[in-house]
């Protein structure tokens, strides 16, 4: 454990703690965009995606504290980096410039990060910690929460929000592992956005979906 300790101490340690957990938080988020786009299939695939996915038993509850272990690591890490950098520089935030220039992914990233951890309680509040019952489908929810404008437009926001986050996050990850040269700079970089734009693409399309289809999908 003091291994661990001295590591989160160190800049140096913070940041690989920060690129591990953005790495694992990003391929779950990966996987959750593959599984939420069984939407394009219908509402029966979609439903059956969610059933077989509450089918694992502990699984899931066991699954979903690594998941919040790993996200707490990644957000308070995140703060301890945000404070010491904001200190270092006299008390205005500024982080690192990349190689290629700050964009607006680094500019933003502590801001987009605290708007992404907001829109994540209101997303669990929508659709985990409701009462589910055998008459009311995943789809169900979906649908009712996004019936509303106001949800509509949160979800866009906060999805827009998350598109930025992970573009410079998964830039940011290369950076870390030393995975950087002049001639690879701007090709990774474009990899970057395409990898979150088309994440956060297929997120923002089920949303639009939901709501012109309002209780018929397809």
């Amino acid at each position: 454990m003091s291994w661990f300790i001295q590591t989160f101490k160190s800049s140096l340690g913070k940041k690989y703690i920060m690129a591990i957990t953005g790495f694992m938080l990003g391929s779950f988020l990966l996987i959750h965009t593959i599984g939420n786009s069984t939407i394009f299939w219908g509402r029966a695939a979609f439903n059956s995606y969610a059933h077989h996915l509450h089918s694992l038993g502990i699984f899931v509850p066991l699954f979903e504290i690594g998941l919040l272990t790993i996200f707490l690591f990644h957000v308070v890490t995140g703060i301890y980096l945000f404070l010491e950098n904001r200190k270092a520089r006299g008390g205005k935030y500024e982080v690192e410039t990349s190689a290629g220039g700050r964009t607006w992914g680094s500019r933003t990233m502590p801001y987009t990060g605290a708007a992404i951890l907001l829109f994540i309680l209101v997303h669990l509040a929508n659709f985990h910690f409701v009462t589910k019952t055998e008459t009311v489908t995943i789809s169900d929810y979906v649908t009712h929460v996004l019936n509303n404008p106001a949800f509509t437009l949160l979800y866009l926001a906060g999805l827009s929000m998350l598109i930025l986050h992970i573009s410079h996050g998964f830039w940011s990850l290369l950076q870390t592992l030393g995975i950087s040269h002049p001639k690879y700079d701007e090709p990774l970089r474009i990899i970057a956005w395409a990898l979150a734009g088309i994440m956060g693409a297929v997120f923002i399309l089920i949303t639009l979906l939901m709501v012109i289809s309002r209780n018929q999908l397809m």
